[in-house]
């Protein structure tokens, strides 16, 4: 602390009559000692411009300045009463009391003007007056008047600071306030290095200086809660009462100037945003109107503030205790085979969802990690307890999964907020959190008034505070958005599911007119994960379409207004008044750069072939053996199987893909499309290809007693009961003559882990836990007995025989990279089912060769 010039506090009072008497001697002291005009206190600055006064003010500030310029002051007030920190008026009656009790300064009867008894040396007042100048020109300075009345809008004030006058004088202007000496100022809101504070005019009260009795009493019958204001109380954290100033002006140690600087809408609305469980993330990333919290974490792949800093600052914002991360080490009898991922340190799965023989003893697997979070109020007193049975192998994965959790729950909460009272439900314990009701609504009473009495109309103006479109309900995750002004070749790499993803983009408000646009948001280089929820539905769906180098554009779905003024830094003003009827989003795209996820980079650098493309081969094989002319490919994805089967020679007349993604559908068929025009030109048959949109779980007759079914690396990112249900399904009902099934097996993972090139975090922990899932999407990854065991008893229950083998490596211990099961229909099973057509076709057919026009 000496090497940085940091001053410790001197020892605080520990009652509060020792307190008060601090206070008295401190206050009597900025006065008395005329060495104090020659420090940096913040504080000279206010002595220094009210010394250029004449008459009976000469040297006089208001004793809300000191309570603005002096920590200790505060920190004395809330000794005496703990509410002094949340309540600017409190401080104000302690120090006007305390004040009157000073030797050598004079408060006044009727306001709160504080001033030396005696007059200062010359001496004394011209080393202040050159140390602190005044303002030599005038100054405007834009502030926001945040009404206390919900209803009323924000207004957009000019300050005009001049004539050396003291500042607080002009605020007192605005507020309609007797003198400045009846201005109170609220803790500074924000960044610590900014200056902006609400000024409010003080009640009309009268104080009691008896510390023994009530501090406040009101005059008349006036009541002070009614004209609390609760905009500017919930962002500053304190009481503020009646209209409110949103200002950026005042004196500081870093300079002798008199600091001002704007406040503008898109102040207040970053102000507001901040305090939401997903704004920091938006603002850390500086991307307010494209990015989103994401759904999982990645060490490698996340982008801004870690989870743990993004609840930190969410609890600061609203108040709260410091989270409370409690990690503890999980003993490796506890832990089954299947565990974190390595890009993503997923969850290990529990032991009931792993066979009992594949626990693997001490010595083959280290010991992992959990974390509980406790949120707490500023009183100690326990909000919201986080604990769930996932490990991890790194403590710092544990906390920061398990921070992610919370922040998740608490946006899924804040959606709410908007809800009647008598209409939010708070569940008390689900999935690993338990919540204590009636102190978490207490804490957060004051939010929820804000935004319980905002009345957002989506035609309608902007709203005062804004719910940030927490009444909306949550959106499809497989829009697909509807592109415009495509520009670029197609270079055939396009963005998958768990690529990191590089884009520009920017993001206009355009009225329908034309007659404007406005440009709120963009990005020279802005990178994120598919599939993590890392970006609006729509800008990702857009950002699927495309290859790197293409550009497009497309309308989005307008945000609410909140969001676009936090945005708009240079038009808040113009677009406070323009109504939501009159105007679009559009966002223009570029794609950059693509980079393969993880188990594909691995599999292309260690096998060769890739083994992406040994299993297409394999297929072939299978295809040309059965002479099959069929064939249907569950959970087809972005149709590189259905791509690939185009350019080998096979006896196939119908290709079919079923997936539940219809941006990857879309995908498929631009490809499938592009290849099979090609074909056509240079043969005289090509294969027929229909694409259908739909759960490889539910049942369709048009797909049944297809020659071969094909379902390659589909099933580890389905839940184990989902698995075990598309097995039965589609040998039940589909009858495929030939079924074949890949999945990874996790017993080859250690030979793939070992070889992967180390990361800089994976260096010095080579036993970190154990082994990993190659895809942060992988449900579960099974051993070769696990695989075995699920295929042996389908066949079995199906009437189809089944031969197990596979692709990448020897095939001998620990097996194949990829592991494959070959069902057969045995042939005393031909019997045909009862097909109702009109009845069992659930899917959408989204594409199909030569009919249908390329999805968009």
């Amino acid at each position: 602390m000496d090497n940085l010039g940091i001053q410790p506090i001197a020892n605080i009072p520990s009652t509060p009559e020792e307190a008060w008497d601090e206070l008295i001697a401190r206050i009597s002291g900025f006065f008395i000692d005329e060495k104090f005009l020659s420090s940096t206190h913040p504080l000279v600055g206010h002595l220094s411009v009210t010394l250029r006064r004449t008459g009976d003010l000469i040297g006089g500030i208001p004793l809300s300045a000191i309570a603005a310029c002096d920590v200790k002051v505060n920190t004395l007030c809330k000794v005496i009463d703990p509410k002094a920190e949340f309540d600017p008026l409190l401080v104000l009656s302690f120090m006007y009391n305390a004040a009157k009790q000073s030797p050598g300064v004079l408060v006044s009867d009727t306001n709160f003007w504080i001033q030396s008894q005696k007059p200062y040396s010359p001496e004394a007042v011209d080393m202040a007056l050159k140390r602190w100048s005044g303002t030599s020109d005038p100054v405007e300075v834009e502030a926001i008047l945040v009404p206390h009345v919900l209803e009323d809008e924000l207004k957009i004030v000019r300050v005009n600071l001049r004539d050396n006058e003291h500042y607080m004088s002009y605020v007192a202007e605005k507020l309609t306030a007797s003198d400045s000496s009846h201005v109170l100022v609220s803790r500074t809101i924000g960044k610590t290095s900014s200056e902006i504070r609400l000024y409010f005019a003080a009640p009309n009260v009268h104080f009691v200086s008896d510390i023994s009795k009530n501090v406040l009493a009101c005059h008349g019958d006036g009541d002070i809660n009614c004209q609390v204001n609760k905009r500017a109380s919930y962002i500053s954290g304190q009481t503020i009462y009646g209209d409110a100033l949103l200002a950026n002006i005042g004196y500081t140690r870093r300079d002798s100037e008199l600091r001002t600087e704007d406040v503008n809408l898109c102040t207040y609305y970053r102000i507001l945003l901040g305090k939401l469980p997903d704004g920091n993330c938006k603002m850390s990333r500086d991307a307010i109107l494209a990015a989103e919290l994401p759904s999982v974490y990645s060490r490698f792949s996340w982008k801004g503030l870690s989870p743990r800093d993004l609840l930190c600052s969410f609890c600061r914002n609203q108040r709260l205790s410091e989270p409370l991360f409690a990690v503890s080490r999980v003993s490796c009898g506890m832990i089954t085979s299947a565990a974190s991922s390595e890009e993503r340190g997923a969850p290990a799965k529990s032991i009931e969802n792993q066979h009992n023989d594949d626990v693997r003893t001490e010595e083959e697997t280290p010991d992992s990690f959990k974390c509980e979070v406790k949120i707490c109020s500023r009183k100690q007193e326990i909000l919201v307890e986080y604990s769930a049975a996932d490990t991890w192998s790194k403590e710092s994965d544990a906390i920061q999964n398990s921070s992610l959790k919370v922040l998740i729950w608490f946006n899924n909460y804040f959606k709410q907020l908007n809800t009647k009272m008598d209409k939010l439900y708070l569940s008390e314990c689900t999935d690993g959190f338990k919540i204590h009701p009636n102190i978490f609504l207490q804490e957060f009473a004051m939010c929820l008034s804000v935004y319980g009495n905002t009345r957002c109309n989506d035609s309608g103006m902007c709203s005062a505070v804004g719910p940030f479109s927490m009444d909306t309900p949550e959106k499809h995750l497989e829009s697909t958005t509807t592109l415009t002004n495509i520009e670029g070749p197609d270079s055939g790499v396009f963005p998958s599911h768990g690529s990191l993803t590089c884009i520009s983009y920017t993001a206009s408000l355009v009225m329908k007119d034309k007659a404007k646009k406005y440009l709120l948001e963009s990005h020279n280089e802005f990178e994120f994960e598919i599939g993590t929820g890392a970006v609006g539905n729509q800008l990702e769906s857009c950002v699927t379409q495309l290859t790197v180098n293409q550009a497009a554009c497309f309308v989005a779905e307008l945000p609410p207004r909140d969001l676009i003024l936090a945005a708009a830094s240079e038009f808040s003003h113009d677009l406070s008044n323009v109504s939501r009827e009159s105007c679009l989003l559009e966002f223009s795209v570029k794609v950059l750069q693509v980079t393969e996820p993880l188990e594909d980079r691995m599999e292309k650098a260690l096998f060769s072939p890739p083994l992406s493309k040994q299993r297409v081969e394999f297929a072939v094989q299978h295809i040309n053996e059965l002479h099959a002319t069929t064939l249907v490919d569950f959970g087809c994805g972005s149709g590189s199987l259905l791509d690939s089967l185009l350019e080998h020679p096979t006896t196939l007349e119908k290709l079919v893909g079923v997936d539940i993604s219809r941006k990857g559908l879309t995908r498929a068929a631009k490809s499938l499309h592009q290849k099979l025009s090609k074909k056509s030109l240079v043969q005289a048959t090509v294969p027929t290809a229909v694409l259908y949109h739909g759960s490889i779980t539910d049942f369709d007759s048009r797909l049944y007693g297809f020659d071969i079914g094909t379902c390659l690396e589909v099933i580890e990112h389905m839940e184990e009961d989902q698995a075990s249900l598309f097995g039965n399904v589609v040998l039940s009902s589909f009858r495929p003559t030939v079924l074949i099934v890949s999945t990874p097996n996790y017993e080859y993972n250690p030979i793939l882990q070992r070889s992967a090139v180390p990361n800089k975090d994976d260096e010095a922990d080579e036993n970190a836990g154990p082994c990993k899932f190659r895809n942060h999407d992988h449900k579960f990854e099974w051993t070769r007995a696990q695989f075995q065991c699920w295929a042996t008893d389908l066949a079995v229950k199906h009437n189809y025989s089944v031969e197990f083998c596979g692709v990448g490596g020897s095939g001998e211990e620990p097996g194949y990279a990829s592991q494959i099961a070959v069902f057969r229909r045995m042939a005393h099973n031909l019997e045909a089912i009862c097909l109702n057509k009109d009845q069992n076709q659930p899917y959408e057919l989204l594409w199909e060769w030569p009919n249908a026009s390329i999805p968009v």
